[in-house]
């Protein structure tokens, strides 16, 4: 008697892992089409049958979610970037609101977080917040992709997954600051945070930046550029080696807030005001920014709707349904550390 085909053999025949068939013959949108035509073709040719039982019971769920933050450097032992906390606000709500439990684990990046929660069970899928330098876990989502585990992210694209991603529209963000601080009359600019590959959301702010420079005349070469990853500390230090270095500057885009709020200490504790002889914008809206001194103009990021969406899409991955959107427009806060009136 002929033995029935399995999921393993069309695997076998498809040069695709088991869980790959599964979820193709699922109809997800986590496999391409070609491979999902693939898989179908086989199945049909084997004349394969899905045991509706086996099926039910792999499709048992944990209405859990779990939401995994990275440790960043913070000037308290938190080790959690506080545009973070405000986010973590509204994914709370939003796994109330849609009758889910939330798994918060701290993570740091040596630990093997990528490992599968959906097999054990812990949770039905992974929401990732506050990961770092792009290069340093690039490697482990390549992991999380391979284990075909239910997950998204906030930040930059997940290469040939951007839908895995919530992010905002960083590019039109950078070109909103300096559309503002142009139209304030500035000239002689600077951005302070990483501007390479290794952190495309900076990169991203950085490119809109120049982008509204170069429309009004003003060519990339002229734009003074210091790195600083989002700490106050490193904004401070930034400021500090572009002050030493004697060019002429008046406005500075910051990649952060936390860079900003640094970045205005350095200005001021070297005798200078803000905005009379340098203005400054930052990049997030985290609470502080209102109450600083001056209170720092900067480009918002939605964390409630950012939240709201990363829970929303990563249901729509556990429950093979395409993802709608994924990206937030920002908007800009004038506050009184940019100027108020063209200086003419």
């Amino acid at each position: 008697m002929k033995e029935k085909a399995t999921s393993f053999d069309i695997a076998y025949l498809a040069g695709v892992s088991q869980s790959t068939v599964s979820r193709a013959l699922r109809n997800s949108p986590q496999v391409n089409k070609e491979t999902r035509d693939k898989v179908h073709a086989i199945a049909r040719q084997l004349n394969y049958k899905v045991d509706k039982n086996a099926s039910n019971l792999r499709k048992q769920r944990s209405s859990t979610l779990a939401l995994l933050l990275f440790e960043d450097p913070t000037t308290d032992e938190s080790l959690i970037n506080p545009f973070f906390l405000s986010m973590l606000g509204s994914i709370t709500r939003a796994c109330a609101q849609r009758g889910q439990d939330l798994l918060v684990s701290f993570q740091q990046l040596s630990d093997d977080w990528h490992a599968d929660y959906e097999d054990t069970k812990k949770a039905d899928g992974i929401i990732l917040l506050g990961y770092g330098d792009y290069e340093d876990y690039e490697e482990k989502l390549n992991k999380l992709l391979a284990q075909e585990t239910h997950f998204v992210c906030w930040g930059a694209d997940v290469e040939g997954h951007p839908d895995f991603t919530i992010r905002s529209n960083n590019r039109q963000g950078g070109r909103l600051a300096g559309e503002h601080l142009l139209a304030l009359g500035h000239k002689r600019f600077a951005f302070i945070g990483n501007a390479s590959a290794g952190s495309p959301e900076f990169n991203q702010r950085f490119l809109g930046f120049c982008d509204a420079l170069q429309d009004a005349g003003i060519d990339r070469a002229a734009i003074l550029q210091y790195n600083a990853i989002s700490t106050e500390q490193a904004g401070q230090l930034a400021v500090h080696n572009l002050l030493e270095s004697g060019q002429p500057v008046d406005a500075i885009f910051c990649a952060s807030d936390l860079i900003a709020i640094g970045v205005m200490q350095g200005i001021q504790q070297q005798g200078l005001r803000i905005p009379d002889n340098i203005a400054v914008m930052g990049f997030d809206d985290i609470p502080v920014a209102s109450y600083t001194t001056p209170p720092l103009s900067t480009i918002q990021q939605d964390t409630s709707l950012a939240g709201e969406m990363l829970v929303e899409n990563l249901l729509r991955l556990v429950n093979n349904q395409p993802i709608e959107t994924n990206q937030i427009e920002p908007k800009i806060v004038i506050r009184t550390s940019c100027g108020t009136a063209s200086k003419g």
